[in-house]
């Protein structure tokens, strides 16, 4: 708390006035990474339309923006998930899976992701986006051209798409 209070410029004591503790303060700040990186996800989508095409053209801008904050902040990445020991309140989900979840079923709406193959597709998707850039992070992918890895990333967000279209 003292490290953190000391790069903001403020004291110790007033942080402990906003926050009881050290994991309190963590999960304030898990809370606004999250906000931020649904933010920049979201912002990548060029409309909400209900066409088939428009709900793929969503999903993908979540996969891939989800991808290319974990790249662009891998330090705030790594904070929004495995930064405090209960996340950023133990009753609500995460706004990335929020933007996830609305992008699937902006897709059954349209008709491209059958009802039946519907529940429960944020968990292979959301495993592979960030299975997908921990490995770009930390794994083989570490070392590759930025251009690499985002068309690797495309790769597989279009195959978990096709995926689920079938």
């Amino acid at each position: 708390m003292r490290e953190a209070t000391r790069r903001v410029g403020v004291s110790p004591n007033a942080a402990y006035r906003h926050f009881a503790d050290r994991e309190a303060l963590l999960r304030a700040v898990v809370a606004a990474i999250q906000l931020r990186m649904a933010a920049r996800m979201q912002g990548s989508m060029r409309g909400r339309g209900s066409t088939g095409l428009q709900a793929r053209d969503r999903l993908r801008a979540v996969g891939m923006g989800y991808i290319r904050f974990a790249l662009d902040e891998p330090g705030w990445f790594t904070t929004a998930f495995f930064g405090s020991a209960d996340g950023p309140n133990a009753t609500t989900i995460a706004p990335p899976f929020v933007a996830l979840i609305e992008a699937l079923d902006a897709m059954t709406d349209a008709g491209v992701l059958p009802p039946e193959r519907r529940d429960g597709a944020e968990w292979p998707c959301w495993s592979a986006v960030h299975g997908f850039a921990e490995l770009a992070l930390h794994g083989p992918l570490r070392g590759a051209s930025r251009r690499e890895v985002e068309l690797l990333a495309g790769r597989t967000v279009d195959d978990i798409i096709a995926g689920l279209s079938r």
